[in-house]
């Protein structure tokens, strides 16, 4: 969480308002749009956050959802140079960033799964997709890509595979699972951004641990 000391340095932070659908990139100097941009803020003893679910209090220093922004980031010294203070870093901070957005994803399909709004394995989740009943399929990173696309059957829906199979069994109480359909909805469109967020900073399937 932001500190009250902080906000005469984070003045500095040329991302204009925090209002609005577009972010700029500290790095880019691009403007992207808020759910492919990455928040962070400066807490408690001039630490740098990372905001995943970006609602937390102080300004916000903005980045492209890129694994290799986020890299040109730490390298070149922008949060602190945003920031007008030395901030303290994560000592990863790309690995801190993949596992928050990695629980985002878990998180979010364990509340479509308590909602009933989402269904795992092969055949029940393929009933799902032939009845037209799908917003989003959601399959194991590290799964067959011939079981995946056999799967689909060349059916035109979203499409996410950010999470492994032992991340993905975890949430429906398997051990593994590589196909789950998502209802159309809030929800689906929730996990699909926090997916295409995480995707954009991955380099490797995330692990199950």
């Amino acid at each position: 969480m932001a500190t009250e000391a902080e906000p005469q340095a984070l003045e500095a932070i040329d991302e204009g308002e925090e209002r609005g659908p577009l972010r700029r990139c500290l790095v880019t100097r691009e403007t992207v749009p808020r759910e492919q941009a990455l928040r962070f803020v400066v807490g408690p003893e001039r630490r740098l956050v990372f905001d995943a679910a970006a609602t937390l209090p102080g300004r916000g220093m903005w980045l492209s959802a890129r694994a290799d922004v986020l890299e040109q980031a730490v390298r070149r010294g922008v949060f602190s140079r945003a920031a007008k203070a030395q901030l303290v870093l994560p000592p990863d901070l790309l690995a801190e960033v993949r596992a928050a957005l990695a629980r985002r994803v878990a998180d979010l399909l364990g509340l479509a799964r308590r909602g009933g709004v989402a269904i795992s394995g092969f055949e029940k989740a393929r009933e799902w997709l032939q009845a037209g009943k799908a917003g989003l399929v959601v399959q194991a990173a590290d799964g067959s890509a011939d079981e995946r696309a056999r799967f689909l059957g060349g059916r035109d829906v979203p499409v996410v595979a950010v999470l492994s199979a032992a991340m993905l069994g975890k949430v429906f109480g398997r051990e593994h699972t590589v196909h789950v359909v998502i209802a159309p909805g809030r929800l689906a469109r929730m996990i699909e951004i926090e997916a295409q967020r995480l995707q954009g900073v991955a380099v490797e399937v995330t692990s199950g641990q």
